[in-house]
């Protein structure tokens, strides 16, 4: 059964339900799409888009993650209706029917490791407030999988952030070059955001940044605008966080880029000893490359690290199973242990609270 749990707003300003409970209330199929919009359009919603909103982040729950309509409890026994459709991307997946109107997409496999660092990654950005699609870990029951269809007593189910997508032409999500059109001048704190999800990129190695990758909401009500009036609250997000806790590389090769404890470990966060390059290699098709960093937006990510606890940073490889990440025939390697995670997780931490930055 589907557990359910309900989203406390409390008395959260509307910010920071966008990054809560916005997160939360997200649809169990595909997102919604407001008309298309004209390239300028798209750009001033782009212009007055958030990325960040506050959120308590030591409270936050790490094992339950976000609440909402379709949430799952850490591997819950979903069975469901397998649905032949044809799926985007190279790495194991399936969409699967629970109930007549909820249809998910399903990634599997204990060698497939999008199935654990999207789960990680996306609770981690849900926990500091930034944008994210709501990953949870659970064994799988297909009813008329294909024999091809093995293993998925190890995946992961993704529901969409609440928001309708804004599309423009053949534009889809946006190119991490795209931040920069941020209007910095009419809120100065938007620079620093914009940087510290970028460094945060570079923190988790997100090798696949193709445009595709992202996604740019409305998010002003749960109707959306009028018809013909622009949306007045905007968020740009990371819809796929798959590829992460590795080491990014030109062919986002699942092996090395998706949780990879030998390659992410040895990542330095930065370029250099000196400086606030951030070290994150472009990959083919990706659109982000060693971005430079400003000294307001290394804090501000600083700042947010910082409150997590203990608990949860261990929380987090625990509850996306990162122990059992097999990278070859022989098993998960023997020194990828939730210790060992944890410890690399503080260094690069540290990395980025002891560097400091010229503002940009």
């Amino acid at each position: 059964m589907i557990a359910r749990r309900a989203c406390l707003v409390g008395v959260m300003a509307m910010s920071a339900a966008v990054a809560g409970c916005a997160s939360v209330r997200g649809s169990s199929g595909p997102r919604p799409a407001l008309p298309l919009t004209s390239p300028a359009e798209r750009t001033a919603a782009i212009m007055q888009a958030r990325v960040w909103a506050p959120t308590d982040v030591g409270a936050m729950n790490i094992v339950a993650g976000p609440a909402g309509p379709g949430a799952f409890t850490p591997d819950e026994t979903v069975t469901c209706d397998y649905r032949d459709k044809k799926q985007s991307g190279r790495s194991p997946k399936f969409s699967c029917v629970i109930a007549p109107d909820d249809e998910v997409k399903v990634k599997y496999g204990q060698r497939n490791g999008e199935v654990y660092g999207e789960v990680a990654a996306s609770r981690l950005l849900w926990a500091l407030g930034f944008g994210a699609d709501r990953m949870y870990p659970v064994k799988v029951e297909c009813r008329g999988c294909p024999a091809k269809i093995q293993g998925t007593a190890v995946s992961a189910i993704e529901r969409k952030m609440a928001g309708k997508e804004i599309e423009s032409g053949k534009k889809v999500g946006w190119a991490w070059p795209e931040l920069e059109l941020i209007d910095a001048n009419a809120a100065p704190e938007r620079r620093a955001e914009r940087d510290a999800l970028k460094l945060l990129a570079a923190f988790l190695q997100h090798s696949d940044s193709k445009a595709e990758q992202q996604r740019l909401l409305c998010v002003s009500d749960a109707a959306g605008p009028a018809r013909g009036e622009p949306c007045s609250k905007t968020f740009m997000m990371v819809s796929d966080l798959g590829l992460t806790f590795g080491r990014a590389n030109r062919f986002n090769r699942n092996k090395l880029t998706g949780v990879n404890l030998d390659r992410w470990s040895r990542a330095p966060v930065w370029k250099s000893a000196a400086g606030c390059v951030a070290n994150l290699s472009k990959s083919w098709t990706g659109t982000l490359d060693n971005p430079s960093i400003g000294e307001p937006g290394r804090a501000f990510l600083a700042g947010l690290l910082v409150q997590l606890t203990d608990v949860q940073i261990r929380d987090l490889f625990v509850v996306s199973r990162f122990t059992l990440r097999s990278i070859s025939d022989d098993g998960p390697p023997a020194g990828s242990t939730i210790e060992n995670w944890v410890a690399a997780f503080k260094q690069k931490r540290d990395e980025i609270v002891n560097r400091r930055c010229l503002a940009l």
